[in-house]
């Protein structure tokens, strides 16, 4: 994984404007909203020390998704999350998985953080597996853009390097 540049903008469209990678979300981006994100990714790593970064394969250096930790509200409290997104030519093959334990781990190595949560609509098994194989458990429920969200989540005390 790496930071995200403007060159990642081609790239990455290909992945978020996809209907079917997308369908948890309110609507795939189109070309603007992919800059946004990266944009909002290269603040987060100023601002926060910590962002999605760029999923790169390390076989053809074939940009493949994104992976991270990033700040979010959960019932007007701030946690860091690990969020996803990958091609889907690559689904199944556990780079998801690898990815999200890495941030996991790096999470606990380098923020102050006791908790490291993951907001996954119910539906969305595939993202439920990940945060499972990555030793989180389902903490609540809640609404987030008129929507039911599982927060997971892995606690510092749970947490075991691999």
């Amino acid at each position: 994984m790496r930071e995200f540049s403007s060159d990642d903008t081609d790239d990455l469209s290909a992945i978020l404007s996809d209907p079917e990678t997308m369908r948890f979300y309110p609507a795939p981006f189109d070309r603007d909203g992919v800059e946004e994100w990266i944009a909002r990714n290269l603040r987060r790593y100023a601002e926060d020390g910590c962002g999605l970064w760029a999923m790169i394969l390390k076989a053809s250096g074939e940009l493949i998704g994104d992976c991270g930790l990033t700040l979010q509200s959960v019932e007007g409290v701030d946690e860091i999350e690990i969020g996803y997104h990958v091609c889907r030519d690559q689904w199944g093959n556990g780079l998801a998985t690898e990815a999200a334990g890495d941030c996991r781990d790096f999470g606990f190595a380098h923020l102050p953080v006791d908790r490291l949560v993951s907001i996954i609509r119910p539906e969305n098994r595939t993202s439920r597996r990940v945060a499972e194989k990555n030793g989180m458990t389902v903490w609540k429920e809640v609404m987030r853009r008129n929507l039911p969200h599982l927060v997971y989540s892995v606690q510092r005390s749970q947490f075991h390097e691999r």
